[in-house]
């Protein structure tokens, strides 16, 4: 949740303007709203959109196979995101939805997985452009790192004695 390994001329000039954006947004929320929600409505600003990729998921047989994903980010308010994420490898598939709200650096929300039909809660922080989460239910608890850079993001899924015990993918911004 990893960068791409050649970045064009034209790429560097997206990032800078999407940095610039997000730095413009978040000096600009600071003046209204105080730094607490500013930072937390960059990262989500800069979330906004469909991404897709892959990456590698380990399961609990011991078995890792390259797992491919598409994402998309509804950014509602400021300090409010939707996500839908579908992932899908050779043995197995997960589909989750879920619902974050940001509080200062603090986030909090509802997850979903449809073809378990589990649920539960989300608890975490932002800091700068980097994620940390705690998402938790009845039968499934997981540590999630998500870090943003530009049109690249990395996402990493840890939950040791669940029947997907490692997920790590890069996922790059879909052309809007």
């Amino acid at each position: 949740m990893l960068l791409p390994t050649v970045v064009t001329e034209f790429t560097d000039r997206r990032r800078l303007l999407s940095m610039a954006r997000g730095y413009c947004l978040a000096v600009l929320l600071f003046a209204v709203a105080g730094s607490a929600p500013a930072v937390a409505a960059g990262v989500f600003e800069s979330l906004s959109g469909s991404w897709s990729g892959s990456g590698s998921i380990a399961l609990k047989s011991g078995n890792k196979e390259r797992i491919r994903c598409k994402a998309t980010y509804n950014v509602t308010s400021g300090t409010s995101v939707k996500l839908e994420i579908t992932c899908a490898s050779d043995s197995y598939k997960f589909q989750l939805q879920s619902d974050i709200t940001a509080t200062g650096n603090s986030l909090s929300g509802n997850w979903f997985e449809a073809s378990r039909r589990v649920a539960g809660q989300i608890e975490g922080t932002v800091s700068g452009s980097r994620i940390n989460a705690r998402a938790a239910g009845e039968t499934f608890t997981a540590l999630v790192s998500l870090n943003t850079h530009g049109s690249s993001q990395s996402v990493t899924i840890t939950s040791p004695g669940s029947e997907m015990e490692r997920l790590s993918i890069t996922l790059s911004r879909r052309s809007r």
